[in-house]
């Protein structure tokens, strides 16, 4: 054998950077020679587009190969002999480059909105042969294979080549979707990391199992629209918020797929009245008892209940049933496993190095890198991927509290001020932003939320006026507020009168949603309803009102599912919701009692179109606090839409309890949530009550007890 170069031996040994550079077709001499390294093959040839073959010379025993093409030919195969088997084989090292240099300057920029149609990996045809285009960042990286089921997992077969700041890509003839593959990387120390799987894989493998899988994205069905201007300021919004695994399950305890959630989802969603469903995240995430919020694969929708497609079309089962799609999306960390994104090319990629910036000290999560161009880009071609190639209709971002501080969850001295000396993330603020921005500007139909839960000002205030951006804000308050006063005994109350009105201080300052949700049921607070104080006619009435209270306030719906009937036990990931209640009246009671409020708050505009609007709203009793009686004026844009509610939260019936309105007349009792048919004791106005003579219009009506009622006047 001739004495071999350093970097055909960089080749043999796996860490060679730029393996086009040795590997294919090189002119030398006046003629093309060709370099190939199969390990294991015996004998290479060779072949031209005539099929003459050429015997490629063996220089290295670990089967390295190189040799001139037959005639001068440009083009060529490779017929390679493995034992007794001789197979053809198409050279990855002869192939064009698979980004653009315009896709380098946008990725240089930070600006490639697409960046899923590069990043990942795409089955393509490139010169009449198919295979799939591998493409991943790790600029640190000193060498980066693509291993898979195309190539025996061998990290020696496949090396990539660097391109733009860090961007690494390989064409690989004939592998075809439904491969599993990773991507094996030496890293700036020469450290041999872990198998990494794909940060922009649109499929992967169940878990335990890590690797990614590829998928044709491309070719997705796109979902049908969602009605137009579902996600309107002046639209009824009430979410159905949903963790796909434990919905309903078989009857061995087994997940719903995608396909069955299809089936029974959205018309149950739907015949209860709900515009929306809210699905906890489905990205990729190894461990189930994160129920999603510790996602490893932003791109690519979990396994667990099936593959992309399914997905996609129970997203498209939503939109036949006019429902919109909500997505929760996990920004703000994620976890270390292994194979995911923490220390990535062997350096703090994606997270800050240092962990008094890079690591949740509750979670035990990693934090994104936001000043990092390359990690925004990312994270808002993700958000962009979830409208575009699913037809999502929002996206709700979870805890972005502790995005905003630096110090959040921090003892004093744990973390690291901004260049001003302050607490605020700057870069995480301008992340959020950005995020915002391009999302409203790809997709106007679309929405975002805010989970947050301080008085961080403007959250859902446009960004041109300093706002963050989002379209709503969760009302971490109300619900903390109105949940406290609930949950005490009627006799106790009247000391906590404040919690119901102090929401309507600040109920306008941003675009809210109100939020009865999954963290409200879980980890020892019990379920809505086991908060509910008193004997078991009590707690039910009490739940009644609450929830015909949360319909009658301003701003938008949110309820997590088990609650719609009264789910008794705290809600458990790993089991169906206890359907079985609903053999029992009460509990179907409640179902049926969402049902209509649901239909009443669609129904009625004064309900929902100035839900974010302080026109909308008219405090009329607000100083009945040994009653524990409230009384508003709900308004909408027409002079005539108005709705008034009246909230007892006491277990007497108060006869003759007078409430002055804007019209004289007769106004119908549309609903009362203590009517038999929810399991209430049937106390009501008999269906109508008319105005009082007087020189002011004036009601005199019976306000049962432990309960909610909805007059609207007539005409």
């Amino acid at each position: 054998m001739t004495k071999l170069s350093a970097e055909a031996y960089a080749i043999v040994e796996g860490r060679h950077s730029d393996p086009f550079h040795y590997l294919g077709p090189h002119a030398e001499g006046g003629s093309t020679v060709v370099r190939a390294f199969l390990p294991d093959a015996s004998k290479v040839d060779a072949v031209d587009e005539h099929g003459e073959a050429a015997a490629l010379t063996r220089i290295h025993n670990d089967g390295l190969f190189a040799g001139p093409l037959p005639n001068g030919s440009k083009w060529y195969q490779l017929r390679a002999r493995f034992g007794e088997s001789v197979v053809d084989l198409d050279d990855p090292y002869r192939f064009p480059p698979v980004l653009t240099d315009f896709d380098l300057y946008l990725l240089g920029e930070g600006t490639h909105q697409r960046l899923y149609d590069k990043l990942g990996a795409h089955p393509v045809e490139l010169d009449g042969v198919k295979g799939v285009a591998f493409v991943v960042l790790a600029p640190n990286a000193q060498r980066v294979s693509v291993v898979g089921d195309f190539n025996f997992w061998n990290a020696r077969r496949h090396p990539m080549r660097v391109r733009g700041l860090g961007y690494w890509e390989l064409f690989v003839p004939h592998a075809t979707p439904g491969d599993r593959y990773k991507f094996d990387i030496i890293g700036a120390q020469g450290q041999h990391l872990p198998l990494k799987s794909d940060p922009l894989a649109f499929a992967a493998e169940m878990r335990p199992s890590t690797a990614s899988v590829v998928f044709d994205e491309a070719r997705l069905s796109r979902p049908t629209p969602a009605p137009a201007n579902v996600n309107a300021l002046s639209a009824p919004i009430s979410i159905y918020e949903v963790h796909l695994g434990s919905w309903r399950r078989k009857g061995n305890n087994e997940w719903l797929s995608y396909r069955d959630l299809a089936e029974q989802l959205p018309r149950y969603a739907r015949d209860l009245g709900f515009t929306h469903v809210e699905f906890l995240p489905i990205s990729e995430h190894p461990f189930d008892g994160s129920w999603g919020y510790q996602p490893t694969g932003l791109y690519a929708p979990t396994s667990r209940f099936g593959g992309p497609e399914d997905f996609s079309a129970l997203v498209d089962a939503c939109h036949h049933e006019g429902l919109g799609v909500m997505l929760d999306w996990v920004p703000g960390h994620f976890p270390d496993d292994p194979h995911g994104l923490g220390n990535f090319d062997g350096t703090a990629l994606y997270e800050h190095a240092n962990p008094l910036q890079g690591r949740h000290l509750d979670w035990g999560t990693l934090i994104y890198n936001y000043g990092r161009t390359e990690v925004v880009n990312f994270l808002v071609s993700n958000a962009l991927f979830w409208l575009e190639r699913y037809g999502i209709d929002g996206l709700r971002v979870d805890a972005v509290a502790s995005m905003l501080y630096l110090d959040y969850s921090r003892p004093a001295g744990g973390w690291v001020p901004n260049q001003f000396g302050g607490r605020e993330n700057l870069d995480a603020i301008n992340f959020l932003r950005r995020f915002n921005t391009e999302v409203f500007a790809r997709f106007p139909q679309a929405t975002t939320a805010a989970e947050e839960s301080t008085a961080w000002p403007q959250v859902s205030r446009p960004v041109e006026y300093g706002g963050l951006g989002f379209g709503y804000k969760w009302n971490m308050g109300w619900m903390h507020d109105t949940l406290n006063y609930i949950s005490k005994d009627p006799i106790h109350r009247k000391y906590h009168h404040g919690d119901i009105l102090f929401g309507l201080h600040y109920a306008f300052s941003e675009n809210f949603i109100l939020p009865l949700s999954h963290d409200e049921v879980v980890h020892g607070k019990r379920s809505i309803l086991g908060r509910m104080p008193g004997d078991d006619w009590q707690r039910f009435a009490n739940l009644r009102a609450y929830y015909a209270f949360m319909f009658g306030h301003p701003g938008k719906k949110l309820m997590f599912m088990g609650c719609e009937f009264g789910q008794e036990r705290e809600w458990n990931h790993d089991r169906s919701l206890d359907w079985h209640l609903l053999d029992q009246q009460k509990h179907a009671g409640i179902q049926s009692l969402i049902r209509d409020l649901n239909k009443l708050y669609c129904a009625l505009p004064a309900l929902h179109e100035l839900d974010c609007d302080p026109l909308g709203f008219e405090w009329v009793v607000t100083d009945d606090a040994d009653g524990n009686v409230f009384a508003w004026i709900r308004k909408g844009r027409d002079a005539r839409a108005r709705c008034l509610v009246v909230a007892n939260f006491s277990p007497n019936v108060y006869y003759n309890y007078r409430i002055p309105v804007p019209f004289a007349g007769t106004w119908r009792e549309v609903l009362n949530s203590d009517s038999a048919h929810y399991g209430g004791s049937n106390v009501g106005n008999v269906g109508e009550v008319s105005t009082l003579d007087g020189p002011a219009p004036e009601l005199n009506l019976t306000v049962p007890p432990l309960a909610a009622i909805f007059l609207v006047p007539e005409g």
